[in-house]
């Protein structure tokens, strides 16, 4: 990896310290303040051809971005070995790139601390990655480790959006509202409120709006919420997220405690839902059987920003 134009500043920005209160924060909030003007790091794992190259990468219909630490080993294996699996499914080709680890020929990562006053910072290097090796990718899923997702409605869903080549807006997830900052923790936006975002444990764009949000990041100061600085690249350049039916940010709802809660009937209009361990996720190793039952319903229903 070329890091010739991407020389890392390591300087603290003392100005940082005449923030009221400065004396009084944690060291870890400190620290993101001194360095948080810092965007550009070496390079320490990449995979630049293993999506056949920047040439190539308009045959990936749908990269699946993964947020991992690199402790969490045994879920980026279950992933591999299920639904994150590379693969053709449908007739579109999905491709897979971990941001974080520790081996393996599907990891990203960049030389420094891996926290989560740096989610935002990983992003936006990702984005810088993206733009570079892979510009052509129709689809993102932007999502965590502990996330199952049902690829196969994700695909249908995504063939269905405009002429399924990502050059439209297309920003999907679980939309929360009328959050404001906790001004005592960390320095924030002056607005009471954020605008309404999307919650970063998962959510589908297109490529035109990935390159959006990368140009609007060069100019925004990056802060620890890495949810909600995505919305405010999206605000500035004047679009909107929106909210899906299939996107669960919390466990599903199942009538009863005596019916199996991984009975895949449950999923069958799902997209993706937070918080599974990897023996829940592995669980759903039989993709077959999975397919067969989801695939009569791909919910497409979407709530846009101006509904509320």
């Amino acid at each position: 990896y070329n890091t010739t134009n991407f020389s890392p500043t390591f300087k603290q920005n003392f100005s940082a310290s005449k923030v009221t209160g400065f004396s009084n924060l944690p060291l870890h909030i400190q620290d993101f303040l001194f360095y948080r003007h810092c965007r550009y790091f070496p390079m320490l794992l990449n995979v630049p051809n293993k999506r056949g190259g920047p040439q190539n990468s308009a045959h990936v219909f749908l990269l699946l971005l993964i947020k991992s630490s690199p402790a969490n080993y045994e879920r980026r294996e279950v992933l591999r070995k299920t639904w994150a699996a590379e693969r053709m499914q449908n007739g579109k080709q999905i491709r897979t790139v971990f941001l974080s680890g520790t081996s393996g020929d599907d990891i990203l990562l960049w030389d420094f601390t891996d926290s989560f006053y740096n989610l935002t910072l990983k992003q936006v290097l990702f984005m810088e990655w993206l733009e570079r090796w892979c510009p052509n990718a129709h689809f993102l899923l932007n999502r965590d480790d502990d996330i199952f997702t049902n690829t196969d409605n994700m695909v249908e869903y995504l063939k269905g959006q405009g002429d399924g080549d990502g050059n439209k807006h297309l920003f999907v997830g679980s939309l929360a509202f009328y959050l404001g900052p906790i001004r005592k923790r960390v320095q924030v936006p002056e607005s009471d409120r954020y605008p309404p975002y999307c919650g970063g444990c998962g959510f589908l764009l297109s490529r035109f709006t990935a390159r959006t949000i990368h140009n609007m990041s060069q100019s925004i100061t990056l802060m620890p919420i890495v949810d909600v600085y995505i919305d405010m690249c999206l605000e500035k350049a004047g679009l909107k997220p929106e909210s899906h039916i299939g996107v669960r940010t919390t466990a599903l709802y199942i009538p009863s405690q005596k019916v199996d809660s991984f009975d895949p009937c449950y999923y069958r209009e799902i997209l993706l839902v937070h918080r599974f361990l990897p023996y829940q996720i592995f669980s759903y190793k039989d993709f077959k059987f999975l397919t067969q039952v989801t695939h009569f319903t791909v919910q497409t229903r979407t709530y846009s920003v101006d509904r509320w």
